[in-house]
């Protein structure tokens, strides 16, 4: 596909690297020269420096042959008017990225009315990903497919699970019929584990299953399935903001931290059940006289990565059953602070990306096909995509056992009219299914890709 990338920030940045990865055609504007330097020194794009939403600057990019364009400055209002110019110059495709909370109600309203493909807000998927983490607080990371029906969970392994030191075929039926071990994680290496598989402790495993069967699954593990009560929440940011918002709608007692004064009263204004504190988060001393040894959990959301990895650390050291979250912008981190064990990680730019190159494999593949959903895991070597599949798919009707799959794929999981099916070799993909395939295979557009060629 033919792809305009306007505005290169962190999330310009990220959706140019895994889109160039991908084998599309793309082309930057932003108006930083030293910035698009880079961008068009690390990766295979073209740049142009200039704003965005000007015509002749759309033409010059190619607007009037590109298939999509995708808006990510950092101002709400640019973004939509280059989509409009965009949607008139060239008709094709159109991603904004709005933040500002006062567009929330309106941004159907503004999607319908300015044709737009798609709208995203990257602060309100990262909440959305922490909100799912405090409600499940064993995991390191909750994903959801079906519309909600399945979930995706990630979980390590210790030395007194049940399931240390067990090959996956000799796991107690009453644990392997809940979910599907999909994945395991050890050290820099990633596995799609077979029944020989033996899990150790240290494993990262991710697991798939219905909303039920995952609960049920970590009750026989004997570990916590029910939401925290209480969180601590340093920097008062926007995800700060959806992220309260969600908690206090399910009865968590919220505490945030925020340095400035003006923004803490907007915060008081707008979540008047919260605790807002004007302060600094990083002072052990205020954090200790508003309970960090005793809080459930912990969200590090300041706009500084370090610091939030020092946070974590700290309340680690000192409230070692807390759950923590941590919010990092720079991926580049990843292998320092997997070392550090301090619980999930969000990377905000990355939730933006998996969205938009959903988007953008579903409309690369053919007609009737279609993603319906997409997730990055183990630092990009592992992809979990829900596909539906068309009436003409090749993989209907042939029971699993006799699918000829490529190595380093997994179905893990179909969905028949609601149904969920935790698959055996017997099973046999219908039309309409909604199908889970998990794979080190990266780039799969279609269902039919599974299969060997």
């Amino acid at each position: 596909m033919q792809i305009i990338v306007v505005g290169c920030g962190n999330v310009g940045q990220t959706i140019t690297q895994q889109l160039s990865k991908e084998g599309h055609d793309i082309t930057v504007i932003e108006e930083k020269s030293s910035v698009v330097q880079n961008v068009v020194n690390s990766y295979d794009v073209m740049g142009l420096v200039g704003n965005g939403a000007s015509y002749s600057m759309m033409k010059d990019a190619g607007i009037e042959t590109a298939d999509l364009m995708i808006a990510v400055t950092n101002s709400d209002e640019l973004n939509l008017l280059c989509c409009l110019i965009a949607k008139k110059a060239g008709n094709c495709h159109t991603i904004a990225r709005v933040r500002n909370p006062i567009y929330k109600k309106e941004i159907n309203f503004i999607k319908e009315e300015l044709g737009l493909s798609m709208v995203i807000n990257p602060e309100e998927a990262a909440a959305n990903e922490a909100e799912r983490l405090l409600k499940f607080p064993s995991a390191t990371k909750v994903e959801t497919f079906f519309r909600g029906k399945a979930e995706l969970v990630k979980l390590v392994i210790d030395e007194e699970s049940k399931l240390c030191d067990k090959a996956l075929r000799d796991i107690p039926p009453e644990l392997k019929k809940q979910v599907v071990i999909t994945a395991v994680s050890r050290g820099s290496e990633v596995y799609i584990p077979d029944g020989n598989f033996i899990l150790r402790a240290g494993d990262e495993i991710t697991i798939i299953g219905a909303s039920r069967n995952t609960m049920h699954f970590f009750r026989k593990l004997g570990l916590p399935t029910a939401k925290v009560h209480s969180t601590i929440i340093v920097g008062g940011g926007e995800t700060s903001y959806y992220l309260a918002g969600h908690l206090l709608s399910l009865g968590i007692k919220v505490t945030i931290f925020e340095r400035d004064a003006a923004r803490c009263k907007e915060l008081s204004e707008l979540l008047p059940q919260a605790l807002i504190i004007n302060g600094d988060g990083t002072d052990k001393d205020m954090l200790m006289e508003e309970g960090v040894t005793s809080v459930e959990s912990f969200v590090a959301l300041t706009n500084l990565d370090e610091e939030n990895i020092m946070l974590s650390m700290y309340v680690k050291s000192i409230n070692p059953k807390a759950k923590l979250i941590t919010k990092v912008h720079r991926v580049n981190y990843g292998d320092i602070i997997g070392s550090l064990g301090i619980g999930s990680i969000i990377y905000p730019k990355n939730i933006t990306a998996d969205r938009i190159v959903q988007f953008v494999r579903g409309r690369s593949a053919s007609q009737d096909g279609n993603i319906e959903a997409l997730y990055r895991l183990n630092d990009d070597k592992v992809e979990a995509l829900e596909f539906i599949v068309s009436k003409d798919s090749p993989v209907i009707g042939i029971p699993l056992a006799q699918m000829k799959l490529k190595k380093g794929i997994l179905i893990a999981a179909i969905n028949h009219y609601g149904e969920l099916i935790s698959p055996t070799g017997e099973s046999v993909i219908r039309e309409r299914d909604s199908v889970i395939v998990v794979t080190t295979n990266t780039g799969l557009k279609d269902i039919s890709d599974i299969l060997e060629s």
